[in-house]
């Protein structure tokens, strides 16, 4: 079956179509608004923990507290030999004391510049694999030192992030049962207003399968019309906040930024909320009328 959304005069005589807009396109144009909403941002949430995974997978640091600084140094130095001979670990550098000093600025100021000061050593790993053989050249390299993977203390943000991307799914399936309510709604007060015309189409020869396409080719252009302005405003919106986002330089917040295949997919929304409206209507008509028979 070939289905037009285009309503044609029959279909407008039909269902009474007035001056004003017809509030089913306005309610569709908000249910779209608020479900491209909620599909950015799970999008943008699932992104941002892939990229999260990627860039703390096998990450931990070595963090050496000695407040002799020969010995400290010493230590550091033969962490980076010994664990660069390791096959499992793909890089391994010592983090710089003025970018450390950089890092505490905010707390300590130009005091964390001061060479008497006992700052750690840090050292950087990335890891491919299993990090344990990691640690135990760490502890017998320096019994004192502290080994953090990155993923383990980040776990709280990334389950965050988790949670939000679940959310968006949540509200995006619930807004679509939400809209297949309306349109059996607006179906059955359809039928239940034109009720005569119903049985005088039944007279002339009618099927209920011809009428109940006359009330999804409405209802599916309707949805369709609405939809497209509503993600139309949602697309705009998210456009701005990812350009805001992009402006703070976060790499974190970065991830949140949306790809080209996530747009694509925002785009096709309109048409699935259509293809879900006609079903609806159609099962909605087609039951209702064989009730009356």
């Amino acid at each position: 079956m070939i289905l037009s959304l285009n309503p044609n005069a029959a279909d407008r005589r039909l269902l009474d179509e007035g001056r004003r807009t017809r509030a089913m396109t306005w309610i569709m144009a908000i249910m779209l608004f608020l479900t491209v909403l909620a599909g950015a941002l799970g999008l943008g949430m699932f992104a941002a923990t892939s990229q999260l995974d990627r860039e703390l997978s096998g990450r931990l640091t070595v963090q050496i507290v000695e407040p002799v600084a020969s010995l400290r140094d010493a230590q550091a130095a033969a962490m980076v030999r010994e664990l660069g001979r390791l096959p499992s670990v793909a890089r391994v550098r010592e983090v710089d004391r003025a970018h450390l000093a950089e890092l505490l600025r905010p707390w300590l100021g130009d005091a964390g510049l001061d060479p008497d000061l006992p700052m750690p050593a840090m050292i950087d790993v990335e890891v491919r694999g299993d990090a344990g053989p990691v640690e135990q050249a760490a502890r017998r390299i320096a019994p004192g030192a502290r080994v953090d993977r990155h993923a383990q203390w980040l776990s709280p943000v990334r389950g965050f992030l988790s949670s939000m991307s679940w959310l968006a799914v949540s509200l995006m399936l619930l807004i679509a049962g939400a809209t297949a309510a309306v349109v059996l709604l607006a179906a059955r007060a359809g039928l239940d207003t034109h009720r005569d015309t119903i049985e005088v189409l039944h007279m002339l020869g009618s099927t209920d399968i011809q009428i109940a396409r006359l009330f999804q080719r409405r209802i599916a252009f309707d949805t369709l019309l609405g939809g497209l302005a509503g993600t139309a405003g949602a697309l705009v919106l998210v456009w701005f906040l990812q350009a805001r986002l992009s402006a703070i330089g976060s790499e974190m917040l970065g991830g949140v930024a949306l790809q080209r295949h996530d747009w694509f997919l925002l785009l096709l929304l309109p048409i699935g909320f259509a293809l879900l409206a006609t079903v609806a209507a159609r099962v909605a008509v087609l039951r209702a009328l064989g009730k009356r028979l």
